[in-house]
């Protein structure tokens, strides 16, 4: 079984994986947060609290849920300032990623890891399986926005310098022949495109799906024309698949990964923006 360590890739303490969870369980330094969409009352790795990572945004406008809303539902989860949490879904979506995303956003970076592979990953490992809803400790929480982990719509009007936009929508998207249900289809001018599931490697024998070794993921990033003294801005629909990103570009050690958090959602509903096919 592939295990990592800080020396595969970079950022290597961002990812965890089962047997480091399997040490890990009980600790009252650790939170782990399970943030599938469904599943969770069939079974979750004991221990994990249930957070739905869709109240991570504000659905009335494409922002973030309040930095007073994402603290207390941090709190009633059990994170405190210190404290490790370990997030995960499925493996291979985008849900973990989007929550590790939000939540280096309000500023707990280097707090947050991912468990490669998932629930999916420590089921197929045989390991216990639990339905209990575990007894949580209110924890207490310092939250600061970093603005400086997100771009807007007027920050990209008005020009970013050293910067390179990145479209990790499907390529239908990206060319305009798939318009979904905005008002302009296409991309925005100057964007490359690189599929966000690219990062991730075929499922294995067991249907885990794990992200990419560092060396591949690297060469891939350059090939499509990356480099980690760019300001890299991600984008897809909504900001899953480009928070997705966004944890990949950190794993391996890119340092100015900002994504735009309104994405095709604001920019292909927006009266003055420019959609190019």
């Amino acid at each position: 079984m592939t295990t990592h360590n800080e020396f595969d890739y970079p950022n290597g303490h961002l990812l965890v994986d089962v047997p480091w969870v399997e040490t890990n369980l009980g600790s009252t330094e650790v939170v782990l947060l399970d943030v599938r969409a469904k599943g969770y009352d069939a079974g979750h790795i004991p221990g994990a609290i249930r957070l739905d990572a869709k109240l991570f945004k504000d659905h009335s406008q494409p922002k973030f849920a309040s930095a007073d809303t994402v603290k207390r539902m941090l709190e009633q989860s059990g994170v405190s300032d210190g404290k490790t949490v370990v997030v995960y879904d499925e493996g291979g979506g985008v849900l973990a990623t989007r929550v590790f995303y939000v939540l280096e956003y309000y500023g707990l970076k280097d707090q947050i890891k991912l468990l490669d592979g998932g629930y999916t990953a420590w089921s197929a490992a045989g390991n216990t399986i639990s339905t209990e809803l575990p007894l949580v400790s209110e924890g207490t929480l310092s939250v600061s926005v970093d603005n400086r982990r997100v771009v807007t719509q007027k920050n990209i009007q008005d020009g970013l310098d050293h910067s390179l936009l990145l479209d990790v929508r499907a390529w239908e998207e990206y060319t305009g022949a798939d318009q979904r249900s905005n008002l302009k289809g296409g991309h925005i001018r100057g964007a490359i495109h690189k599929e966000w599931k690219e990062a991730l490697g075929p499922k294995d024998e067991n249907g885990v799906v794990r992200f990419k070794n560092y060396r591949s993921l690297q060469q891939e990033f350059e090939a499509a024309g990356l480099r980690p003294e760019l300001t890299i801005v991600p984008y897809c629909q909504s900001n899953q698949r480009g928070a997705h990103t966004y944890f990949v570009l950190r794993l391996i050690g890119y340092s100015d990964v900002r994504p735009y958090e309104g994405s095709w959602d604001e920019w292909g509903n927006a009266e003055h923006t420019e959609a190019v096919t």
